[in-house]
This record gives structure tokens, C-alpha cells and sequence, in this order.
């Protein structure tokens, strides 16, 4: 991230791994098994965390969950502010969404803005069961009414701090820091 000055490390990669294990419990337990169950990564980091708890589930119950990616890149209400030229991912959703159970994971919740075009981009494929949502880190400061059904941890901020994760797949390292953008 460029100009992050780290303030302190929030979790290390011990409490990353166990946020993780205790979500993919709470998922299981929440819808009693794991029919008609799939996982949603939003891309970047999501996607790396959904691959992390569809890998606990499996050594939980053995049983290989259906995962997908999902790029909300066109969703977002704020992409005429992000850049002339978007850079566009993958969504590869191969499995049927129309009354499926679906379990929405993202690395940081905060405005709910994400979430919200997530959402949308799902619902453009199907009508599911039920969406619900998996986030590693809230750091609160909701501008809609979203709420996370697993939640790695509660990290209150202000609104200039920054919430940096970091995933092994994608930075060498698993942990979580708090920090602001140098100026």
C-alpha cells in the first residue's frame, strides 16, 4: 500500500489462522452442514480468504465446498471516481445461484459499499436462498445498513486509519496492521 505507515500490528498470523478456523466453524454450524452451501471471494483478498475457509471446511467435514469469484469492478458506485481505464478480474461463478445458500467473504468492512455491489452483481445471477457475509476484519464506520453474519474480528477505528491485510498469497505475510497514509 503505498505510503502505509504501520502503527501496529493488529494480528499476527497465529490469530489470522484462528479467526479463519472459528469462521469456517460458525459457517458450518450457522447452516447445520454445508448442502447447498457455496463460497464467494470478492476479488483480491476475498478470494484468497475464501480458499482458506472452503480448505477448513473440508478438513472439518470433509467435504469439498464450491467456490467462486466474484469481480464487482462495473458495481461499485464510486467507478467513474477510480480510474478512466478500471482494472477488470475474474468472476467465474460456475455453480447455480438461484436458491443457493451463499456465503459472501471480503478481507475489511467499512462502509458497506463493497458489500452492497457484491450484492448486486450476485443478484444479476440468480435469486439465492440467502446471502450471507464473512469479513476478517469490521472496522465499523457503516454508511448502509450492512452487518456481517461472521466477523474474524472487531477492530474499531477512525476514520483516518487504514486497516492493512496482509495475506501470504499476495504479500508474503499473514497479519493484520493498523496505520495511516503518509502525507
Amino acid at each position: 500500500m503505498k505510503n502505509f505507515v504501520s502503527k501496529r500490528q493488529l494480528m499476527d498470523s497465529a490469530a489470522v489462522s484462528r479467526a479463519i478456523t472459528r469462521m469456517a466453524f460458525e459457517i458450518i454450524e450457522k447452516n447445520k452442514g454445508t448442502e447447498g452451501l457455496y463460497l464467494v471471494g470478492v476479488q483480491r483478498r476475498g478470494v484468497i480468504l475464501a480458499k482458506r475457509i472452503a480448505e477448513k471446511i473440508r478438513e472439518i467435514e470433509g467435504v469439498e465446498i464450491e467456490m467462486g469469484v466474484l469481480d464487482i469492478t462495473f458495481y461499485r458506485d464510486d467507478l467513474s471516481m477510480l480510474s478512466e481505464h478500471p482494472t477488470l478480474s475474474d468472476t467465474n461463478i460456475s455453480f447455480p445461484v438461484t436458491d443457493s445458500k451463499i456465503v459472501l467473504i471480503d478481507d475489511v468492512l467499512y462502509t458497506g459499499r463493497t458489500v452492497r455491489a457484491a450484492i448486486d452483481a450476485i443478484m444479476e445471477l440468480g435469486r439465492p436462498k440467502n446471502i450471507q457475509l464473512a469479513i476478517l476484519i469490521d472496522r465499523g464506520h457503516r454508511e448502509l445498513p450492512i452487518r456481517a453474519d461472521y466477523v474474524g474480528k472487531n477492530i474499531p477505528t477512525s476514520a483516518d486509519e487504514i486497516i492493512s491485510v496482509n495475506l501470504t498469497e499476495m504479500d508474503g505475510k499473514d497479519n493484520i496492521e493498523i496505520g495511516v497514509i503518509e502525507k
